[in-house]
């Protein structure tokens, strides 16, 4: 089988969805119900730029896992391959703000999530990846556990013996593994993937790389062919493996900041959309530059990741 020829679906993500508790004034004790988890908001972004899209997560028996269901269902987002546990809850996350920007704190040890096992991609999650155009997982992913790892990695593997591309966004939360641990687990990720989607704040803290042409040159080294990194408010580079492709930077969009969380998400969900939908690289890294700078106007990770009709009245 081809991807190309084939595929039902544009879009699938891999990861722990969690819902989110989400600080609307800095200092004091308000908070915003939403959802999050970095691949969920990636791959609603894609929903609402026009993918055909499904998730791969395990959920809680509880209320929290019933409306990520129901929030999947108004998106648009396939969960055939959901599965849910009465014996492990569903993550849930809070933002707090304040002067040094936003800080995350989990409560996820133990998720439905977490349990995940290359055994579980049997079945309905096997066959999901087999038909897609592009696969995508990030650190967290790798993150939350060792089995989760393992899953990530035996669903890099399935989708691209049938043909689908595969993005990894490290995504580095260092408060769920060691620097060590990361490291590895994130450079064989890399050697794994078709599409490497790094930030620049992630590769410092992780390899100690702070320039963007040092970090496309570690990322081609792994075996990424395609590499966009990531520079917030300076915008992002894109370097393919190709020498004969020049490497090419897009300028970021200045607009007023409310609340960054999610942002990364919604680069990269929407840059993977317009992928899979036939856009060449620079096309689609500048559909997901705008619709990025849509989604930081706005309170949580999924509320205001924008719709095709906004970007491209944007664009």
């Amino acid at each position: 089988m081809t991807a190309a020829k084939q595929a039902v679906w544009d879009v699938v993500a891999l990861g722990e969805a969690l819902v989110e508790f989400n600080q609307t004034r800095p200092g004091e004790p308000q908070y915003l119900q939403g959802f999050g988890g970095d691949t969920s908001n990636a791959v609603i972004a894609a929903a609402r730029a026009g993918a055909r899209t499904a998730y791969l997560t395990r959920l809680g028996s509880d209320a929290f896992g019933q409306a990520l269901l129901d929030l999947w269902a108004r998106e648009g987002v396939d969960t055939t391959a959901v599965e849910r546990d009465a014996q492990h809850p569903t993550g849930i996350y809070f933002v707090t703000h304040g002067a040094a920007g936003h800080e995350f704190s989990y409560l996820r040890a133990g998720s439905a999530a977490s349990r995940m096992a290359p055994a579980w991609l049997l079945d309905a999650p096997t066959a999901v990846l087999q038909q897609c155009h592009i696969l995508h997982v990030s650190g967290i992913s790798l993150a939350v556990s060792a089995s989760a790892c393992d899953t990530a990695f035996e669903a890099m593997r399935v989708a691209r013996a049938a043909g689908a591309r595969v993005a990894f966004d490290p995504n580095l939360r260092l408060k769920l593994w060691p620097l060590a641990r990361a490291r590895a687990c994130i450079a064989h990720a890399v050697s794994l993937c078709d599409i490497f989607l790094p930030g620049l704040d992630d590769m410092a803290a992780l390899l100690g790389l702070s320039d963007a042409d040092a970090i496309a040159d570690w990322g081609h080294a792994q075996g990424a062919a395609t590499v966009v990194v990531k520079l917030g408010a300076d915008g992002v580079l894109l370097s393919s493996a190709d020498p004969a492709v020049p490497r090419q930077r897009v300028a970021g969009r200045s607009v007023a900041l409310v609340d960054a969380t999610g942002a990364g998400d919604c680069f990269d969900g929407n840059l993977l959309a317009r992928l899979a939908l036939g856009d060449d690289l620079a096309a689609a890294v500048s559909y997901a530059n705008t619709a990025a700078s849509l989604a930081v106007q706005g309170f949580g990770a999924v509320a205001p990741l924008p719709t095709a009709q906004q970007v491209q009245a944007l664009l």
